[in-house]
């Protein structure tokens, strides 16, 4: 099962995922209290941030010589 890509790819997806939604939902809950910044910011964000987590998992499969 170590030798699984799939897996390998399963696994590192998910821990990178349980770091970086953490951070995430906490910019995003703080975005959403502050009463200066505007309602639609924090869904703005949200899909920003979709994209860009993909740009990063890439990167971060290229730093880890991950096939």
């Amino acid at each position: 099962m170590k030798n699984n890509t799939i897996f390998k790819n399963f696994v590192l997806f998910s821990i990178f995922r349980a770091f970086y939604g953490t951070g995430i939902l906490v910019i995003t809950w703080l975005l959403f209290q502050n009463n200066d910044a505007p309602l639609w910011i924090s869904p703005l964000f949200l899909l920003f941030s979709i994209f860009f987590s993909r740009l990063i998992f890439k990167k971060l499969k290229t730093i880890l010589k991950w096939n």
